[in-house]
């Protein structure tokens, strides 16, 4: 019998990577290296293990299996402890669940948990944070951005020079501005929503999008479970201005040559352009 090995997609996005495998009730994991984040934990590829951020969108196993994992290979490994940033109603249930591997592997490893909510930041290093917002899947889900952030000087004071500029900031005046450049949005799973009615989610340079069904019978599976279908593409994507639409969690039946006639019957040439799918076998480095 032949078995085919275990892959990863990886896209490049400019300056960043997406580096993961998402198939719906499986797996879920996409790496960002630059980034220092990864959008769930799934079971914890090998490649997530240098990675400091775990961005956990809600509990399901195919979602938040490898977390025990990471934390206990990075302990063994002597990585320093990393941090999973987790929705709030998460952070009990998953110091029990460190606890009892803890029982079970006699040894409780290292462990951070952050706990958000809606609207809350995350400063992952300087000038980069992680902001969460809810999504409609279960209790507490969470989707996330990763936004660079810059502080630029206001137009007002272009023309001071540094010693200016220096009395300015001592007599309590706001020289420079915030820019936010969001760089990606994650969705996790989720029904439809208003997701372009955020700023972060909509301008991402890349959003990562759910869209677990497609075939035309499957509608209300995924009204009951509270995920994407296909048909849902226009209504969620209508006024998001991502340079690049990544589409995962598909199902394991679904066939991406019949996927993509289904997108160009759905949406428009200009949307199409901007879709890809993240589990394509060009994204697949063979050896």
């Amino acid at each position: 019998m032949k078995l085919r090995p275990y892959s990863l997609s990886q896209l490049q996005i400019d300056t960043f990577t997406l580096v993961g495998y998402s198939v719906a009730g499986e797996e879920s994991v996409i790496i960002t290296p630059e980034l220092d984040s990864v959008f769930d934990i799934g079971k914890c590829p090998r490649e997530a293990l240098t990675v400091s951020n775990v961005l956990l969108s809600h509990g399901h196993m195919d979602h938040v299996a490898g977390l025990p994992y990471w934390f206990s290979q990075r302990d063994f490994q002597g990585i320093p402890t990393g941090t999973a940033i987790v929705p709030a109603n998460l952070v009990d249930p998953i110091r029990r669940l460190m606890s009892a591997m803890g029982e079970v592997e006699g040894h409780v490893a290292p462990y951070n948990l952050k706990g958000l909510s809606d609207g809350e930041d995350y400063e992952i290093r300087r000038g980069l944070v992680a902001r969460a917002f809810a999504t409609r899947h279960v209790s507490g889900s969470l989707g996330y951005s990763l936004i660079d952030v810059r502080y630029k000087l206001k137009e007002e004071f272009a023309q001071c020079d540094g010693p200016q500029l220096v009395a300015l900031k001592e007599k309590g005046v706001e020289i420079s501005r915030r820019v936010e450049v969001p760089l990606v949005a994650y969705l996790g799973d989720t029904a439809r929503g208003n997701y372009s009615n955020l700023p972060h989610v909509a301008d991402a340079k890349a959003l990562l999008l759910e869209c677990t069904f497609f075939d035309a019978d499957h509608v209300k599976r995924a009204r009951a479970g509270k995920h994407l279908h296909v048909y849902d593409l226009p209504e969620v994507l209508e006024g998001m201005n991502n340079e690049h639409i990544i589409l995962i969690h598909l199902t394991r039946r679904t066939n991406l040559g019949l996927a993509r006639k289904i997108l160009r019957k759905t949406l428009p040439a200009a949307v199409q352009e901007k879709i890809t799918f993240l589990m394509s076998r060009k994204y697949v480095e063979e050896d």
